[in-house]
């Protein structure tokens, strides 16, 4: 039977809070969603039934965590459509990318081979290439936008025709827009140019259904946290062929098959990658996250953000003084960045705290996004399966009482 979008929404404990005597209206998930409760309940259980350490011990407790481990890699390729061999878990996106940026980038590129990103990045899939590109003689060279938020498909392919690029590093989903990038037509022209591709879905697989072998990603890497799970558990799937001839990114336990005092030679996929002990909980309760989303089912979310999106863009007009950037279509995700006339966005989140209202201020980790739109910073609410018209009703309610304010 299909559960109504409130009974999903009683599944979260803190959304019955108040916050300065108001109803939480948490409009904030791009940065991180909150937990169900089966999550919640998951963390404490792990915690105080079978806490022990994972692939080392042969006694009841580690058998068990080591299955609960496992079990989480099992849904996780699942929800993403990957071969477990693929999935590797680190602590976010982050990590994620940071790995193939010291593992693959170091052993492939050298002087005169391209980095191509996107003026969209995050900061997380701008910053481990420009360190990739120092140590290697590389070059980081970025694809434009458009004036409606969305890549130059036309400057993408013709810097892809230099024959020099390698890389190209994107994200599914932009965080400070909300952007969709057709990440596999330009998977296809990234092969074809000789090029890997990396691709960012910290902001896609909390949403939408996800297929990364549909997709011909080469690398594609994701945060817990932002699908309901917590925070320091993530995910990098690689093709196994690709991982299979990196180099290790951590030495120690775990990932090793032999060790001598002049050598090693090292695991098999994905524990290869997985060194020390890891965020056994947190990977557990991220595996129980998975499938929370899948039983609601990805297809069901990603309609209910997109009527969601569609309402609050028709509420705006009801703020003339409020400016939104992203494009309008339906490559937008629940996303709506904006700056009101005359409010810095850091008074504008301050004012909607008092109402209750959560929503995030600045930079979003992504300065040459903000430098094209040619602002400084803006205010964001992103919505996701917990929220209602009840929530932008009030959050318009509240934009409209801060413009008014500031006219008086």
């Amino acid at each position: 039977m299909t559960r109504s979008w409130q009974e999903v929404r009683a599944d979260f404990p803190i959304l019955r809070r108040e916050v300065n005597g108001k109803r939480l209206v948490y409009l904030d998930s791009t940065a991180t969603a909150q937990k169900p409760r089966c999550v919640i309940d998951a963390l404490s259980h792990f915690y105080e039934h079978t806490n022990a350490n994972i692939h080392r011990g042969a006694y009841s407790l580690s058998i068990e965590s080591t299955d609960l481990y496992e079990q989480a890699r099992s849904r996780i390729a699942a929800l993403i459509h990957a071969p477990e061999t693929g999935v590797v878990f680190t602590r976010n996106t982050t990590e994620a990318i940071n790995l193939v940026a010291r593992t693959w980038a170091l052993d492939h590129l050298k002087s005169g081979d391209q980095i191509l990103v996107t003026e969209l990045e995050h900061h997380s899939n701008l910053v481990p290439w420009h360190i990739a590109a120092k140590a290697t003689g590389a070059e980081v060279v970025g694809v434009r936008i458009t004036s409606e938020g969305r890549l130059d498909q036309e400057d993408y392919q013709q810097k892809l025709r230099s024959g020099k690029v390698k890389l190209v590093a994107v994200g599914h989903i932009s965080n400070a827009l909300g952007t969709i990038n057709p990440v596999k037509q330009m998977a296809v022209q990234a092969h074809e140019a000789g090029a890997v591709i990396l691709v960012d879905g910290a902001q896609s697989v909390p949403h939408l259904p996800v297929n990364v072998q549909d997709l011909d990603a080469d690398f594609y890497a994701f945060s817990g946290h932002k699908m309901c799970g917590p925070t320091g558990a993530g995910v990098l799937y690689g093709r196994p062929e690709l991982l299979e001839k990196m180099s290790p990114f951590l030495g120690g336990g775990e990932m090793i098959d032999q060790v001598f005092v002049e050598h090693s030679t090292y695991a098999d996929l994905p524990r290869k990658f997985e060194a020390g002990t890891p965020a056994i909980a947190e990977v557990i309760a991220l595996g129980v996250a998975a499938q929370y989303l899948q039983d609601i089912g990805l297809e069901r979310i990603w309609q209910h953000e997109q009527e969601l999106m569609r309402y609050a863009l028709e509420r705006i007009r009801d703020v003339p003084e409020l400016t939104q950037y992203g494009p309008i279509g339906e490559d937008r995700a629940g996303v709506l960045s904006f700056n009101l006339e005359g409010v810095h966005s850091h008074d504008v989140a301050g004012f909607l705290d008092e109402q209750g209202i959560c929503v995030r201020s600045g930079h979003h980790c992504a300065q040459p996004l903000m430098r094209a739109l040619g602002v400084g910073s803006t205010a964001r609410a992103s919505f996701y399966l917990y929220n209602t018209r009840e929530d932008i009703d009030l959050f318009i309610e509240a934009m409209q009482n801060i413009a008014l304010f500031f006219k008086e």
